[in-house]
């Protein structure tokens, strides 16, 4: 196994793209301090090697209601009857790959399963339920809550606080 090793020059590469990712490579190379080659061939190695796992534009939500209406944003506990290996990976792995579900997370104690999940409105959400709850017989229970306003969206990982190895 080939562990990557990444100094301060790579850190703040991977700060301030997940900051902005859109700058050239000239201006990511001038707000690091290195030069274009260093910085081009940096990022390749960081993409390389997975650190970096995707570039993605994030929409606002709230200029984006204005064309498609708000919707509804849920976040959903989910306790299975069985909690085997196979159990929560089938479970997890259907969930995982509809479109509505925008995070899944395994968690513990509690329930097995908390999910953030997108929909139009309250038949939609239903249709979802029926979907990936009702219809799966290991499904004991779910527990939805509706979000009436995001305080904080933030996908940026806190690396200031990480030093590296």
């Amino acid at each position: 196994m080939n562990i990557l090793t990444i100094d301060e020059v790579d850190m703040k590469l991977l700060d301030l793209l997940q900051t902005d990712a859109s700058p050239s490579n000239q201006a990511l190379a001038e707000q690091a301090h290195i030069s274009p080659p260093t910085c081009l061939r940096r990022i390749k190695r960081l993409r390389d090697s997975g650190l970096i796992a995707r570039q993605v534009a994030l929409l606002d939500s709230d200029q984006l209601a204005a064309v498609l209406g708000h919707g509804l944003t849920v976040i959903v506990e989910v306790t299975l009857d069985r909690q085997g290996s196979d159990c929560c990976d089938t479970f997890e792995a259907r969930v995982a790959a509809d479109e509505a579900v925008q995070q899944c997370y395994r968690v513990s104690p509690g329930p097995d399963f908390c999910l953030v999940v997108l929909a139009r409105d309250m038949p939609d959400y239903l249709a979802l339920a029926q979907r990936l709850f009702t219809s799966d017989a290991n499904v004991r229970n779910v527990k939805a809550f509706f979000s009436i306003k995001r305080a904080k969206f933030e996908p940026r990982l806190p690396l200031k606080a990480i030093k590296p190895a």
